[in-house]
């Protein structure tokens, strides 16, 4: 199992490999901060808890894209229920439209689903996302 409390502050892509996503291709950890689409992306986790469901926990993280940044393709082995605290995002999915959010905008992202936060904004986009996710897997799976 990984350990989730040891991530405190990492950028992009290293952060999904560091809550057990899989590793990076060479092309994408060659990549230049500038030319990286998810460079500065950190995701800081702020509570972990079991849930009342044997199997499954519950974990909350504060999600920050950089201006012009993007999280990256990945999925979650369970839900996600977020809220943009800061920002203007569109929530890009591989199975339906993208979705336009802004501050004060919660969002849903059903177990599984393939989606990249774009941040089309003028600041740092700043994400509340709290998971319930069986805890045999690794949080995020990139893409």
């Amino acid at each position: 199992m990984i350990d989730r409390r040891s991530l405190l502050r990492t950028s992009g892509a290293a952060a999904a490999g560091a809550l057990g996503a899989a590793a990076l291709s060479s092309t994408a950890a060659a990549a230049t901060p500038d030319s990286d689409p998810t460079a500065g992306v950190t995701r800081t986790l702020l509570q972990e808890h079991p849930s009342p469901a044997k199997g499954w926990e519950a974990v909350q993280t504060l999600v920050e894209i950089p201006r012009h940044k993007e999280s990256g393709r990945h999925s979650h082995p369970g839900v996600e229920v977020g809220y943009i605290i800061r920002g203007d995002v569109l929530m890009e999915f591989d199975d339906r439209p993208p979705l336009r959010l802004c501050t004060g905008d919660p969002f849903f992202i059903p177990n599984g689903v393939i989606h990249n936060a774009r941040n089309v904004g003028t600041v740092t986009t700043m994400m509340l996302s709290t998971y319930v996710v069986d805890e045999t897997k690794p949080l995020v799976t990139t893409y």
